[in-house]
């Protein structure tokens, strides 16, 4: 009969049409997805009427469309515009109770809706599970509800009352979330648009914008989409790192409890998409690119990044700009926050606060439960307030600050204990704060009337419930099953709203604040900064000092603090953030103590350490000999202080270059400790360690290894395997073992620590680099090229990002890489990198220092095999004199020197120079090295290829044999350097720069 509704049936031609609230999406994708399984057509429609339009109208505009209208009913859907619920039981009788059959509708919340949403006969979807849920839906639609059978396997969306199978970290749904709905939707298409390994996405604007509001509400629209959902603050990147090592057991992953073999575990994790390949990742306050792009996975998921910094564009990240609200959502946010204001008015106060969302937040929450109008309101913020009751910053625009004065005002009138909350947090930094470190504390530690707040739970919950209906803090706690105003874990407290508070203090109140908050962090010392495994707690206290101003305080738990931190930066690798707190401490410190407290004695040890891990070897010998000269004085030799001084003196002549000096001073000090702890003391043996490294740049390499062994085995014994100067013990016997030619035992042994070191302390740690680079090197020297290269490559990338281009563990690397290019690689690249290296150590070191000579040498060759042999046999013949002027000429570096200089002799005409040379380096280099020992094996080929130039065949052909045959006995028939020398090619000798 025609006119007749029926109900929708199985085939393609039959369309249902869902009309949802945005805020809904995950139930309009499931429902749809349902559908559609059974051969409905479906339109999804998301409802969103103007406010200047009667409801009547809208609502008789979704009949316009095709089929049946499926309403998703929630509150939200109420809400839009805001409507009254008077509203829309009068639109509701008049559109939908007199056609029924066009009308078909799902409840998804509890919350009391308007009366007559009875018309709509709507199945109840809460409280069930998904497939009670799908037969309801099925049922209201007048479709069979007979299970489908798995045709093709594919899962489709989550059903929205689950949650993914790893979720953390995500704040609470902010139940007032307005408009958006544009950028959430440009959010989303750009992520699924992404190809595969680049989405990445940033949401950048200012500060009080709502970025990290807009973060969340995609999470919860989008996140059934999803297996993993992950929430990461950002703004430091030692937090960042922490918590996403924190997702590791979440994912199943079989680690250890090692902080670096959780993080690497989880982003390999990602990267391969296993176990869960929809995956994502948000960074909260992501507001310095360079300090964590290195480290976003990449992989078959998404990065959702949340950043004032629109520099994200510059690292494959697409921008979706975050501006204040338009006019209408400022409009209708207001008007659900403060109910009581009417559209006029609300337009108004959006005004006066010029639409910034986490201004009309805070304020039209506290002005919903205030007697004043708008129009006091207004007239407050436009005459402001007496300065001397509240004393705000002038870096926020007027209104900001009138803003934040009144509301101040007010919460100092309803929960006074809420204001010093917000005060002692001000000494933390922005963004996470951890105030179970105050609640830890005893309460005879803290100020009368925050005692009573941390001591009384009720107290507790007011306060903070207080500042969570203004919207100036948020709890970050809700992640455990507890209740998370109870448990307090940490706030969230936005940078704004930070500073503003800081602000508005006496001096009297200031100095009690920060006091508690500066023993607060001191009772959080691990007190082991050497134990990787307590990293994580220092990487949370680290981003605190410089606000609780720890530098001026003189408990000497708050020293202590501040000198493991220190401790803590240089063995992690953090070293430009330790240096900015080193310098801020000496100057402090001096002013505090004078210029030869102790204090200041074990401050400027770790600052020089931190000065000499970025190559500034001028400035802390200037330290540390002032160190040593005073403490000698003052207290003898005699004494652990003086001899720690005079270690790291002898590390600065090391770097300088200034060897016989430091051997000097390493043999003392490894006596002095040998004669006050004993042998197996750790800083006996870090002594110990030390002077096997100026053994080593003396080209004493047997004798290195011989000490390297000793200690090796003792780090072993008293420490750990696993421990961090162990796996050091293993690079540098692993290296001194490649440098004697014993390149398989140091392949063995540097294979199986770079394992241990990535697990321990993380892929980016420099001492992980310093491992990797050292197992490319026994790669490479033992003829597994293809290994070689990709470590070679990936080491120099990772170095670059962590440490920068000009850090001396970059420029050695480049130094290896530039060496690899010349022989296997591209010679433009080599020539590039080798150039950058020469300049950037010349800068550094001076012009005369031995790796400038070096890699001076090594682009020499360059030079050789792009043609420019009279420019390179220049270069070579200076940097055979500057290497014997700079370590001797009976140094391995200058009989490598001479080796190069040899051949080109031999290419511009010089047979007789080149022979008399190797003829000169292969005594020198026996007596040195030993007969065997592949740079007198080099020499070796190298004279006979010079006697061959001279005529001299019978000399020529009895030398080449013998150093053949000793090639094969040492290195084996087939490796690449035998065959190459079978071959005739002739030898050459890489410098390459050594740790100090």
């Amino acid at each position: 009969m025609p006119g007749t509704r029926k109900p929708v049936g199985v085939t393609g031609a039959n369309t249902v049409t869902i009309s949802f609230a945005g805020f809904n999406r995950a139930w309009a994708a499931w429902i749809a997805d349902r559908l559609e399984r059974r051969g409905v057509t479906v339109v999804q429609q998301r409802w969103d009427p103007p406010v200047s339009i009667p409801l009547e109208e809208s609502l008789r505009d979704l009949t316009l469309a095709r089929g049946r209208v499926l309403v998703v009913l929630s509150d939200w859907y109420f809400q839009l515009g805001p409507r009254s619920h008077d509203e829309w039981n009068r639109a509701l009788r008049s559109e939908v109770a007199p056609d029924p059959d066009r009308f078909a509708a799902v409840c998804v919340t509890t919350s009391a809706l308007p009366g007559a949403t009875s018309a709509f006969g709507a199945a109840d979807l809460t409280n069930v599970g998904a497939a009670e849920a799908e037969r309801r839906l099925l049922v209201r639609l007048g479709l069979p509800s007979d299970p489908l059978p798995d045709a093709d396997g594919a899962p489709g969306p989550r059903f929205p009352a689950d949650t993914p199978q790893v979720w953390g970290g995500v704040p609470r749904r902010n139940i007032r979330f307005t408009g958006r709905e544009q950028l959430l939707t440009d959010a989303y298409r750009a992520l699924q648009e992404s190809g595969p390994g680049a989405g990445v996405v940033t949401l950048h604007g200012m500060s009080g914008v709502g970025k990290t509001q807009l973060a969340a509400e995609y999470v919860y629209r989008f996140g059934s989409e999803y297996d993993v959902v992950w929430w990461v603050p950002a703004d430091r990147r030692a937090i960042y790192r922490q918590k996403l090592a924190e997702l590791a057991p979440e994912l199943g992953l079989s680690t250890g409890a090692e902080y670096g073999e959780r993080l690497r575990a989880v982003r390999d994790s990602l990267r391969r998409g296993d176990p869960h390949a929809h995956w994502l990742l948000v960074l909260d306050g992501a507001d310095e690119p360079d300090q964590i792009w290195d480290l976003v996975p990449t992989g078959p998921g998404h990065v959702l990044i949340t950043s004032r910094n629109p520099e994200w564009s510059e690292h494959n990240s697409n921008l979706v700009e975050v501006p204040v609200y338009r006019r209408d959502e400022s409009v209708a946010f207001i008007r659900r926050r403060a109910p009581r204001l009417t559209p006029a008015e609300a337009d108004q106060l959006a005004e006066a606060l010029e639409d910034l969302p986490l201004l009309l937040d805070q304020t039209a929450g506290w002005l919903n439960d205030s007697d004043l109008s708008v129009e006091e309101y207004i007239e407050l913020l436009e005459g402001g307030i007496d300065q001397d009751v509240v004393k705000v910053s002038a870096d926020f625009p007027l209104a900001f600050q009138t803003a934040w004065s009144i509301l101040l005002n007010k919460l100092r009138d309803t929960v006074p204990e809420s204001v010093d909350l917000l005060r002692l947090c001000s000494f933390f930094a922005p963004g996470s704060i951890p105030v179970r470190l105050l609640k830890e504390m005893p309460p005879g530690d803290l100020p009368e009337q925050v005692s009573g707040l941390m001591s009384d739970p009720l107290l507790w919950n007011k306060a903070i419930n207080q500042l969570r209906q203004y919207s100036v803090v948020r709890l970050e706690s809700h992640e455990s099953g507890t209740d998370a105003a109870s448990s307090g874990e940490s706030l969230y407290m936005h940078r704004m709203v930070h500073q503003i508070v800081g602000h508005d203090m006496s001096e009297e109140n200031r100095q009690e604040f920060i006091d508690v908050v500066r023993r607060a962090l001191a009772a959080a010392d691990p007190g082991r900064p050497t134990d990787t495994r307590l990293w994580p707690a220092y990487a949370e206290i680290t981003p605190h000092l410089k606000w609780a101003d720890v530098l001026k305080s003189t408990d000497p738990a708050v020293q202590t603090l501040v000198l493991n931190c220190l401790r803590y930066m240089y063995l992690s690798g953090e070293y430009r953030a330790g240096i900015k707190l080193g310098e801020r401490a000496m100057v402090a410190w001096r002013e505090m103590f004078g210029e030869n407290h102790s204090r200041i004695w074990d401050l400027s040890y770790n600052y020089a350490n931190l000065l000499r891990a970025v190559g500034d070897y001028a400035a802390t010998e200037a330290i540390e000999r002032a160190a040593v000269d005073h403490l000698c004085a003052e207290r003898g030799t005699h004494d652990l202080e003086h001899l720690r001084a005079a270690s790291g003196l002898a590390a600065d002549l090391r770097g300088l270059a200034r060897y016989d000096e430091a051997l000097d001073i390493s043999g003392w000090v490894l006596a002095g400790y040998q004669e006050l702890l004993g042998d197996q003391d750790s800083r006996t043996l870090n002594a110990q360690n030390n002077l096997a490294m100026t053994l080593r740049l003396l080209g004493r390499y047997t004798e290195a290894l011989e000490l390297n062994g000793r200690t090796l085995d003792a780090r072993r014994q008293l420490l750990r395997q696993r421990h961090a100067w162990t796996l050091y013990s293993e690079i540098h016997y692993s290296t001194d073992l490649r440098l004697l030619g014993r390149y398989n035992e140091a392949l063995s042994l540097q294979n199986q620590s770079v394992q241990v070191h990535r697990r321990v302390l993380g892929t980016d740690n420099p001492q992980t680099l310093r491992a990797e680079h050292n197992l490319a090197l026994c790669h490479y020297r033992n003829g597994e090229r293809a290994k070689a290269a990709a470590l070679f490559t990936r080491v120099l990338e990772r170095c670059e990002r962590v440490l920068g281009e000009n850090d001396p563990l970059t420029m050695m690397f480049s130094a290896g890489q530039s060496c690899f290019a010349r022989e296997h690689g591209n010679i433009d690249q080599a020539r590039a990198i080798s150039e950058k290296v020469v300049y950037g150590y010349a800068d550094m070191l001076g012009e005369d220092h031995p790796y400038v000579v070096g890699t001076r040498s090594n682009h020499a060759l360059i030079l050789r095999n792009v043609g420019e042999r009279d420019h390179a046999h220049v270069l070579l013949e200076e940097a055979l004199a500057g290497m014997e002027q700079a370590v001797g000429e009976n140094h391995p570096w200058t009989l490598g020197c001479a080796i190069n200089a040899s051949a080109l002799r031999n290419l511009v005409g010089d047979p007789e120079g080149a022979a008399a040379l190797t003829d000169s380096v292969i005594t020198r280099a026996m007596e040195v090295l030993g007969r065997t020992h592949p740079l007198t094996l080099s020499a070796r080929i190298a004279h006979a290829a010079d006697l061959r130039g001279l005529r001299d065949r019978q000399k020529a052909e009895k030398l080449e044999n013998e150093a053949l045959e000793d090639l094969a006995t040492t290195l084996g028939a087939q490796h690449v350097h035998t065959v190459s020398a079978r071959s005739r090619n002739r030898p050459y000798w890489d410098f390459e720069p050594l740790t100090i």
